[in-house]
């Protein structure tokens, strides 16, 4: 089998029946997957040996919405979506207000990957297993004062099983009601917006507060899934994700932390996105004041 051949066969939605083998023993049964093939023989054999696995589903199928939006930073979007779309048995929404292309991290540049929303918030199914918020600036600071995001993430957020986020979505779940009263993290430099809406600022990579996780800046987004993985199927199951991905990073530098990067890179930061910093701030007392009614 050639190398391109491979890869379209491991991303297909078939390869993630090979990770059920490590999911829990009392998975419910599936009737064995129908592949129909016309492949060459190596490409039999992978296709047979993920049928072999097909009778262990890792558990119910999932429901998983997230919440797309222009402004949103992508990477928080894609590396939790890589995680979920390993996963077996799964349903994944990508939920905007309508089915309009939403754009790149800056919504004033050319939308250079464009995200195209599969469920609007009116067709996005109750009771969701996971509800998820990417972060992303000046995105965040919108969408914290956007009454129709808000309304239905408050709304999903009564039934779902996982309330989730990664980076600064930490904040628009706060504007939405649904930190108070629970530790959650964020980026680094927003954790003091993260009190004004009546969360536990916590820093870590992923905070676990009964049943909200959030994640930290941007590359903790698959962290963050990994971690959910866990909770929703087994820790096995998780460990054969990251394998699935080979998520074994060795970063370049020791300079992914306030507390590691050297004091002239923190403070060129911090000077950076000082007026950031303070907008959130105050878009968060907002929030603060209209959450109190």
């Amino acid at each position: 089998m050639d190398r391109r051949k491979f890869i379209q066969l491991a991303s297909s939605a078939s390869a993630a029946l090979v990770l059920a083998k490590l999911a829990t023993a009392n998975a419910a049964e599936a009737k064995p997957a129908n592949i129909e093939t016309g492949a060459n023989a190596d490409e039999k054999q992978h296709l047979d040996a993920m049928n072999k696995y097909a009778e262990l589903t890792g558990g119910d199928k999932l429901v998983i919405a997230m919440l797309i939006y222009p402004g949103m930073f992508l990477q928080d979007l894609v590396g939790p979506l890589t995680v979920f779309e390993s996963l077996m048995n799964r349903d994944i929404h990508l939920v905007w207000k309508n089915l309009d292309v939403v754009g790149n991290e800056n919504p004033a540049q050319t939308k250079l990957i464009p995200v195209r929303p599969t469920t609007t918030f009116k067709d996005c199914p109750k009771n969701l297993d996971v509800l998820f918020v990417p972060g992303g600036v000046p995105g965040t600071l919108t969408m914290m004062e956007d009454p129709e995001v808000l309304t239905f993430l408050a709304e999903q957020g009564k039934t779902a099983k996982y309330v989730t986020s990664v980076c600064t979505g930490s904040l628009i779940l706060g504007a939405a009601g649904l930190l108070n009263g629970y530790k959650a993290t964020s980026y680094w430099s927003s954790l003091p917006a993260l009190a004004e809406l009546g969360a536990i600022p916590t820093k870590s990579r992923v905070v676990v507060d009964r049943n909200r996780v959030t994640g930290g800046g941007v590359t903790a987004g698959i962290d963050f899934g990994l971690k959910l993985v866990a909770l929703l199927r087994n820790e096995n199951y998780a460990k054969a994700v990251q394998l699935y991905l080979e998520y074994n990073p060795e970063p370049p530098f020791n300079a992914g932390s306030p507390e590691t990067a050297p004091a002239m890179v923190t403070q060129f930061l911090n000077d950076m996105f000082a007026g950031i910093n303070e907008a959130s701030i105050q878009t968060a007392k907002r929030a603060k004041k209209r959450l109190r009614g």
